[in-house]
């Protein structure tokens, strides 16, 4: 029995989206929040299959926003919240067989309400999207934006979450690490320490901070300015970086990525950050923020992934709600042929 958890640049069947409604924190203007929501969906539906869960009063009017639907699946269902890298089940590999494991999901040691995005899964499964795939109900608080995978059995990860008593109770990394190899296949985890950034629900999901673009190459955060308040942990961050080893046992390439300058809303840090991106099929869709930086956070991304297609969105409207881009939205991986 070989269970394995692929890499986000292996091939994908569909990615999940959660839309807003009147009813999420996106209230206060959602016809803002509509804006980059569909922008994100355009530039995933362009040549790949998505389902997008809606409020079943707002089917027809979502629908209408998009100028195409060929392939788009509009599932109505009222969900708590957007995030759904968070919600959404994880797809691996068992043998053959794609399995969808549908961990329990508490928004993050409950901090707000997620009684139906803890269900969503499950009505995704009852409705047929996942085709023929098994569904494995896991019976243990996991988020899919506090882990990250090289597809070869490596996961890089943060202590601050996945130990962080308000998921499963009292917890060590040994009890952690055995639970993440059981369910996932996993064979090392890269813990991080330390990182963190200013307006993060998540209690530092690595999503926000580092992530893999290869087996040997992670990207992260960096932040130059001494003076801000995140210099200190994201440079410990970095040099815990340097300290890991990929599977041949040859330190990393690491890319580093320049911490966007402070946005605040209400006297509030976002958190803004690069690294929150998702890979498609044949793109990547990268956050931006306005920023001088921009530009040459773009020019990494063209670099690290020639074959793909860059698409920057300005994603100053999701931070204001505590996420970016690779937090709205999960994939699923491809059927394996026998």
């Amino acid at each position: 029995m070989k269970i394995r958890l692929p890499a986000e640049w292996e091939k994908q069947e569909m990615i999940l989206m959660a839309f807003p409604h009147k009813d999420t924190d996106w209230a206060d203007d959602l016809q803002s929040a509509y804006s980059i929501f569909v922008k994100i969906a355009s530039a995933i539906c362009y040549n790949q299959k998505l389902i997008i869960l809606v409020h079943p009063t707002l089917k027809e009017k979502i629908k209408n926003m998009f100028c195409y639907h060929d392939r788009i699946t509009f599932v109505s269902y009222e969900s708590d919240d957007t995030w759904i890298r968070d919600f959404g089940g994880i797809s691996i590999y068992h043998d053959k067989r794609r399995v969808i494991k549908d961990f329990l999901f508490n928004a993050w040691g409950e901090k707000f309400e997620y009684g139906q995005d803890n269900l969503a899964t499950k009505h995704l499964y009852k409705n047929w999207i996942f085709g023929v795939s098994n569904l494995e109900e896991v019976d243990f608080v996991l988020e899919g934006g506090s882990i990250d995978s090289d597809g070869d059995g490596t996961i890089l990860t943060t202590t601050k979450c996945l130990l962080n008593p308000n998921r499963n109770g009292i917890t060590t990394k040994e009890e952690v690490e055995k639970r993440l190899k059981y369910e996932l296949g996993v064979k090392r985890v890269l813990w991080l320490e330390h990182g963190y950034l200013a307006g993060d629900d998540t209690d530092s999901h690595v999503d926000m901070l580092a992530r893999f673009v290869s087996k040997d190459t992670i990207v992260y955060i960096k932040c130059h300015d001494e003076k801000d308040e995140h210099f200190s942990s994201l440079s410990k961050m970095e040099e815990e970086l340097k300290c890991f080893t990929w599977n041949n046992g040859e330190k990393y390439n690491l890319i580093p990525l320049p911490l966007p300058k402070a946005i605040y809303k209400e006297g509030k840090r976002l958190p803004a950050s690069c690294a929150n991106f998702l890979i498609t099929n044949s793109s990547v869709i990268l956050p931006i923020y306005k920023d001088e930086k921009d530009k040459e956070v773009i020019e990494i991304f063209k670099k690290l992934f020639p074959t793909r297609e860059i698409i920057p969105l300005d994603s100053r409207r999701l931070i204001e709600q505590g996420g970016s881009i690779h937090c709205s939205t999960m994939q699923v991986c491809v059927q394996i042929s026998e």
